[in-house]
């Protein structure tokens, strides 16, 4: 292998290769391998793409080609049945794959799955200022849009916070926190808000739990009580327990 394939992000692997170029290096950064042949014609179509892909993340992630005529062993070690397959290793091991030439658009969902963008790092971050230059890279940054939203309620910058959650229908988290706009105020309730802002969230649905027994703001409590669980996530003892009391009461 020459000294630019050693160094390129993207290159030729062969049987004797693969162990360090791809098992090994992939404990570093993510290596997807695309398998392909030269009479192959969706796989000339699809290199490319994945080239640019790589490309648009450079040094996040690696592709490395092998040509299944040539390492007919590699072949049937991942038992490719029709080209191109594409896999993609994380520590050794496959983590996502899929057969054919996909659309470009589709491609680089794959790719985004494996190697965060740069407003998914932004957003990580979780400071104002990371959010908002997160939102500048990608106006429909979901996440960003929901902690920037949240932060601002906290402050109690209600409008600016209303416009961006506004922006993720069918969002479970961004949905509760609309809620908690028409519940400000509430004395009652206010405590349940500084302890989710907060992180005590056993103190947040307990109060939130008690004030379902008003039917006026039944609804919009359960829609915060829902953002609270899907935080916690699904599996979380107290999104449990709190879903279990919140069917009960709602029954």
């Amino acid at each position: 292998m020459s000294p630019e394939q050693q160094t390129s992000a993207v290159y030729d692997v062969d049987e004797a290769g693969f162990e360090e170029r791809v098992l090994a290096r992939s404990s570093e950064l993510p290596v997807v391998v695309d398998f392909w042949a030269d009479w192959c014609g969706p796989c000339k179509q699809l290199t490319p793409v994945l080239e640019r892909a790589v490309a648009a993340r450079e040094g996040k992630v690696e592709l490395a080609k092998v040509d299944v005529d040539r390492n007919p062993q590699l072949q049937a070690a991942f038992r490719i049945q029709g080209i191109p397959a594409v896999k993609a290793f994380r520590d050794g091991r496959v983590a996502s794959e899929f057969t054919g030439a996909l659309p470009p658009a589709e491609v680089e969902r794959f790719f985004d799955a494996l190697v965060p963008s740069e407003a998914d790092e932004l957003a990580a971050s979780g400071d104002e200022q990371s959010l908002r230059r997160a939102l500048e890279v990608d106006p429909n940054h979901a996440s960003a849009r929901r902690e920037l939203g949240k932060l601002l309620l906290q402050r109690g910058e209600t409008h600016e916070a209303v416009e961006l959650l506004e922006g993720l229908p069918g969002d479970f988290v961004a949905n509760g926190l609309l809620a908690r706009t028409q519940l400000q105020g509430d004395p009652e309730l206010q405590v349940a808000f500084e302890a989710w802002d907060a992180g005590d969230t056993e103190t947040a649905l307990a109060r939130l739990e008690a004030a379902l027994a008003d039917p006026e703001r039944r609804d919009l409590v359960r829609r915060v009580m829902v953002a609270i669980f899907t935080e916690l996530g699904p599996e979380h003892p107290l999104a449990r327990e709190y879903r279990r009391r919140l069917s009960a009461a709602l029954n």
